[in-house]
């Protein structure tokens, strides 16, 4: 059994917990509220700025310049894909947030910041590795089993995109090199980094659809 395949049965409550969101079951269903959508737009525009950083400090402790590439490339594309919702989603609805993070996305950028600049490279690996699987996963489910015609389409489309999976395949590659090489310290920091960063996808998705806020 690779190590991503304990890495998903370890974190597959939480993944299940994010499918049965009222998020993501409104998205598929294609009755989710407008205001929320965009709630969700403006915060991942926000995360993709901060993952794209975390990424580019993670390759900059890889173990091979192979690896610096890969990291380097992923941070390049978050940056495309943060700059085309400015572009393309932020104009069609007319999204014109400042209000900054909400506290689920400032706990999650700032997880993912720490972990990348401060933590082993295979721990941030494991870290950042729930932005390209579960992601993906959650976008296909949703892709698969979606009301049509939906509201939310081209989301949708762009979820189940086949350029994402060549990332998420890679990250997938370079975490299981890691950790046929690591200790069984290294891998259980792994693990915890992985269920941590698995749990703040939930907490994003809960945030939007809250539409969250600072309580004080």
């Amino acid at each position: 059994m690779k190590f991503t395949d304990h890495l998903w049965n370890a974190a597959l409550p939480v993944y299940d917990n994010i499918l049965a969101h009222p998020f993501n079951q409104e998205m598929q269903n294609g009755t989710l509220p407008i205001e929320k959508f965009k709630f969700y737009i403006y915060q991942d525009s926000l995360y993709l700025a901060d993952f794209a950083k975390a990424l580019a400090t993670a390759g900059t402790r890889a173990n091979s310049s192979q690896q610096l590439l890969d990291f380097l490339l992923f941070a390049q594309n978050a940056i495309i894909v943060e700059r085309v919702l400015h572009e393309s989603y932020f104009q069609e609805y007319a999204i014109d947030f400042e209000s900054g993070k909400a506290p689920g996305c400032f706990a999650y950028t700032n997880y993912l910041l720490t972990a990348s600049a401060f933590e082993s490279f295979e721990v941030a690996v494991a870290a950042l590795l729930p932005c390209f699987w579960i992601y993906k996963k959650v976008g296909d489910h949703i892709y698969a089993n979606q009301t049509t015609p939906n509201p939310y389409q081209n989301w949708i489309d762009a979820y189940a995109g086949e350029e994402f999976a060549v990332s998420v395949n890679k990250a997938l590659d370079i975490c299981n090199t890691l950790a046929e090489q690591a200790s069984e310290i290294t891998r259980q920091k792994m693990t915890e980094a992985y269920l941590t960063a698995s749990k703040l996808e939930y907490i994003f998705w809960d945030s939007a659809y809250r539409l969250e806020t600072w309580p004080v």
